[in-house]
């Protein structure tokens, strides 16, 4: 069974670091994509950052160029989404994705998982 499972979301203030994790499995460890994406209240889900499995690349939204990063544990089946110097416009659900292409289009992306929140207070 494919399985993505988000973790670590929480409440922190501005300026504080928080980390993501995604853990995969089933065939989901297997696509060429893993990716986070975000959804504030009221908002469309909007890319965030993706790692490229094939050579380790990894891409990111303009908002969070700088601040955030995506890492990948093949021992763990895992990855991870640091994010440093947060600010109160990051709020938003986390989501991890997985895709076979590479894209920072929500709809290319067939696997999901349920989501963790993530608070920064001002």
């Amino acid at each position: 069974q494919v399985q993505l499972v988000e973790s670590g979301g929480g409440l922190v203030q501005a300026g504080d670091s928080l980390t993501l994790s995604c853990a995969a499995s089933g065939s989901t460890w297997n696509r060429n994509v893993m990716a986070w994406f975000r959804q504030a209240s009221g908002k469309e889900r909007e890319f965030v950052g993706a790692h490229f499995r094939m050579d380790g690349g990894t891409y990111y939204a303009d908002s969070v160029k700088g601040r955030f990063t995506i890492s990948r544990d093949n021992a763990k089946s895992t990855v991870y989404l640091q994010m440093n110097s947060l600010k109160p416009e990051d709020t938003a659900v986390y989501y991890c994705a997985a895709s076979a292409v590479w894209s920072t289009r929500q709809n290319n992306y067939s696997y999901w998982g349920q989501g963790t929140q993530v608070t920064v207070s001002s």
